[in-house]
Order: C-alpha cells, then sequence, then structure tokens
C-alpha cells in the first residue's frame, strides 16, 4: 500500500500578521480563514518586529495558546497592513522559475518583432532557462516605499502601459545574516511570506542606456501588495511543495509549483547575504512563476481589475487595480 502523503502544511499551522481595527494594530493570528487577536497571550504592545527578536519561543507560546483563542474575525472585517512594520530591506530573485524564464524570454522576443518560428524561439529560451540555473541567482532591490497590504488597490502608474502581475512566495528573516551558507539560511529564516511583484513592462528598458530600470517598473507606490501573513517556517516541511496561484477577475493566471524554482529559498537567502548585511524583518522574494500577461496575449493590467492571489497556507490578497490619482 503506497503510504499517505504528508500535506504541504501542518494541520495545525498559523499565520500572522499586522491588523487594525478602531485605530489599534495588533498581532493577529489567522488560522482557517478567520483573524485571532493575540493581545491576551502576547499582551497590548506586541508587534511582528517584537516578536522576532525571539521568534520561536513566541511561535511555542502561540502554539499552545491557539486552540483557546476565540472570537476570530473575517479578514475583510479588519485593516491589512503589511506583516512587518516598518518594512526592512527587501531583495528580490529574478528569472527564477523555469517555465517562467521560457516563457517569458519567448514573449519578449515575439513582441519585439523577432521572426524566429515558434520552435526555434522555444529552442533559444530553453537554452537560457539552463544558463540562468548554471549560474548564480540574478537579484534586484525593492524599495519599502513600494509595499502595500493584501487588500490595498494597486495603483496602475505612469508612464507605461503595460502593468503585470507576479505572484512570488518570500521569507522574512528573524535573525542578522551576512555570508551564510545555504545550509545555515533557515537558522536565520522566520516564515514565508506572498509578495506580488507588479511590472510594468514597457519602462523597463532605457533607451539612452543599456539598463534595466527597476525603480519605475518595479518599485512605485503599491507595487509590492504583501501579506496577509508570514506562515511560520516550521509548519512548512518542504516549501517546494507549495502552490503559487493568482486569478484576474476569476480567471487564472498563474498556477504553478513552487518546485519549478531554479535557485531555491535557501541558495537566494545565501546569494543576498554574501553581498549585503542582512537583518531581522527584512524580505526575499524568490521569483515568479509561469503565467504572466506576454503568456496570455499581454492581457496587461487596467483598472477595475481585481486580482485574487493565494499561495498554500498563507491567506488571500485581494486586490483592485485603480488609474492614478489626477
Amino acid at each position: 500500500m503506497t503510504p499517505p502523503v504528508a500535506p504541504a502544511v501542518a494541520a495545525d499551522a498559523f499565520g500572522l500578521g499586522t491588523f487594525a481595527a478602531s485605530g489599534r494594530t495588533f498581532v493577529g493570528l489567522l488560522r482557517d480563514d478567520l483573524v485571532f487577536d493575540t493581545r491576551p497571550v502576547l499582551g497590548p504592545d506586541a508587534t511582528i518586529r517584537s516578536l522576532l527578536a525571539d521568534w520561536d519561543a513566541a511561535i511555542d507560546a502561540l502554539a499552545e495558546a491557539s486552540p483557546s483563542l476565540t472570537d476570530g474575525v473575517a479578514p475583510d472585517a479588519l485593516e491589512v497592513l503589511p506583516p512587518v512594520q516598518p518594512v526592512g530591506q527587501i531583495l528580490c530573485a529574478g528569472a527564477n522559475y523555469r517555465v517562467h524564464v521560457e516563457q517569458i524570454v519567448q514573449s519578449t522576443l515575439r513582441n519585439a518583432g523577432d521572426p524566429r518560428s515558434d520552435e526555434e524561439l522555444r529552442a533559444y529560451a530553453l537554452q537560457a532557462v539552463e544558463r540562468q540555473a548554471q549560474s548564480d541567482p540574478f537579484m534586484f532591490i525593492g524599495l519599502p516605499s513600494a509595499v502595500s497590504g493584501a487588500h490595498d488597490d494597486v495603483v496602475l502608474w505612469t508612464p507605461g502601459d503595460q502593468h503585470d502581475w507576479e505572484l512570488e512566495l518570500g521569507v522574512v528573516l528573524k535573525a542578522d545574516a551576512h555570508r551564510i551558507s545555504p545550509d545555515e539560511a533557515f537558522d536565520h529564516i522566520a516564515g514565508y511570506v506572498m509578495s506580488n511583484d507588479i511590472t510594468v513592462r514597457d519602462v523597463m528598458a532605457r533607451t539612452n542606456v543599456p539598463l534595466t530600470d527597476f525603480v519605475t517598473s518595479k518599485n512605485r507606490p503599491t507595487y509590492f501588495p504583501t501579506g496577509p501573513v508570514i506562515l511560520p517556517a516550521r509548519f512548512v516541511p518542504d516549501y517546494r511543495r507549495l502552490k503559487i496561484t493568482l486569478k484576474v477577475n476569476g480567471t487564472t493566471m498563474q498556477d504553478e509549483m513552487v518546485a519549478d524554482i531554479i535557485h531555491g529559498v535557501e541558495a537566494c537567502v545565501s546569494y543576498a547575504a554574501q553581498s549585503t548585511r542582512l537583518s531581522a524583518g527584512d524580505m526575499i522574494l524568490t521569483g515568479s512563476p509561469a503565467g504572466n500577461a506576454g503568456k496570455h496575449g499581454n492581457r496587461w493590467l487596467r483598472p477595475g481589475d481585481v486580482m485574487e492571489a493565494s499561495i498554500t497556507g498563507l491567506g488571500t490578497q485581494v486586490t483592485r487595480c485603480v488609474a492614478p490619482p489626477q
């Protein structure tokens, strides 16, 4: 008899986020799609950032007290803030899922008028995937000012018309990290978080310099909807078994297992820590899987679109796209 497959997330798992009600901010525990106030356990002044100082002890205390927490409310009844306040440093991995790299190379070349056949473009794209797998992770810097909450509107700022989605699995650190190995990475990770790396494709390339403009294309306000919660790492036996799903107006655009990742979580954290000194509360995003707008006939985001995003065990983001203010 085939042994049963263990769940991707532990049955007693819960997430922790930052919520507000009646003008008061508090750490909320998300379980069974309800948010429970942790102030009776942690005290009135606890924040996610303060919990990071002794994260494992805080999770132990909440795991023991979780069954006794009552009067949970739906996240929609609360203001859902980014989990960590204030937001720390953000480092982002790009071109880090095999099928995504294949699709983005093909769509970029096709949109630029490349005359090669679909078969030739796919062969070229597969070569790009293998080159990426043989190299170090590619990472760029995100700006904390671009982070917004899991229910906040996404402003489709101009210049640029080709607004795209990139739902990503990230991690939040619980301890400082510098020049650590991949094997040491999990000693520094508090848990997993999701963030949607909104990207404006038609302003990434600058005509006057041969460089990518990551500030204009990825770092404008509301371009990193993040949360609603951090899922403690202890509840996830294998992050590669998590599933990333994003829908636009109810139509599924991204639906991929993290197993398609090229450089895993531990490799991304270690690589980032080789170049910079990471701190508790910093967030490392590990790249987006297949299914961006280029794969869907250049179906770019428009005002009025609603994105519903989820990753196994990490709750749900619901964000509405709006036009920029006049």
